[in-house]
């Protein structure tokens, strides 16, 4: 009998699952953008609200609501105010996300003044892109209006300057800050830039889900927000060190400054 009057029979379901298998290899690996949240419950406080907070720390894929990832006990996490530093890392509580361990905790406002919440998280073994990540998370709370101190820096080895007030913001503000690295500007660092989906959109496919912008060559980016909501923004590097991966080798580090804020409809 001949090869081209071969007949074999096809499972319609396995046939399909074939073509499923092929056109994922044909499109290449999905984008799975991580981001660290740090989010209070608001980024404002007054005379007439509560003076307390409850702030989230999950690092997770904002714009698709997940997969959360597993965090370890960070390494810092604390808030710069008016008193001075804070740490508040053993205040926090552990609870769980898509099963995976995050952090909560709550903070009380005693002074007026600009606080600035900061995160150094255990670095995260991502076996997928088979390297470390580690990313300096901070967000900005105005208490009583006083609006002095939002761009103060934590002293980060990577961080974001805000050259924009980070609270207070309408929908469409242009948001501009300047990627430092030891204190230095990044030339041309790359930016990602995620909105954190609050369940009113339907998550957007990888293109949408995170965009993408550069620094100039003084280190300065800008992105108009185009939806109230959280934002956050990530400056990513390459590290200068490895680290040992979870099997005891050398891994290539992904290093991330990222800056939490968020906007109102006016």
């Amino acid at each position: 009998v001949g090869a081209s009057s071969l007949s074999i029979p096809v499972n319609p379901a396995m046939r399909n699952l074939l073509i499923i298998i092929v056109l994922l290899s044909l499109s290449g690996p999905p984008a799975m953008a991580h981001f660290q949240e740090l989010i209070p419950s608001s980024d404002r406080v007054g005379e007439k609200t509560a003076r307390s907070v409850a702030l989230e720390l999950v690092f997770t894929h904002p714009m698709s609501r997940g997969p959360a990832m597993e965090m370890a006990t960070p390494a810092r996490f604390g808030v710069i105010g008016p008193a001075g530093h804070e740490d508040l890392l053993a205040g926090l509580e552990s609870f769980k996300v898509d099963g995976k361990q995050a952090f909560r905790t709550n903070y009380r406002f005693k002074r007026p003044g600009d606080h600035i919440f900061y995160l150094e998280p255990a670095p995260y073994w991502e076996p997928a892109e088979g390297r470390m990540i580690l990313h300096y998370t901070k967000v900005v709370v105005d208490a009583f209006g006083s609006r002095t101190g939002w761009d103060s820096l934590v002293g980060f080895p990577l961080e974001i300057e805000p050259l924009v007030r980070p609270y207070g913001l309408w929908t469409g503000n242009l948001f501009r800050g300047v990627v430092r690295k030891k204190g230095q500007p990044v030339p041309f660092a790359e930016v990602e830039v995620a909105w954190r989906n609050d369940g009113s959109v339907v998550p957007s496919p990888d293109d949408y889900a995170v965009q993408v912008i550069k620094a100039d060559g003084s280190g300065v980016f800008s992105y108009a927000m185009p939806r109230s909501g959280w934002w956050g923004f990530a400056a990513l590097v390459d590290g200068e060190e490895p680290m040992s991966d979870p099997q005891g080798g050398a891994a290539a580090v992904e290093e991330g400054a990222l800056i939490w804020v968020y906007t109102r409809d006016l």
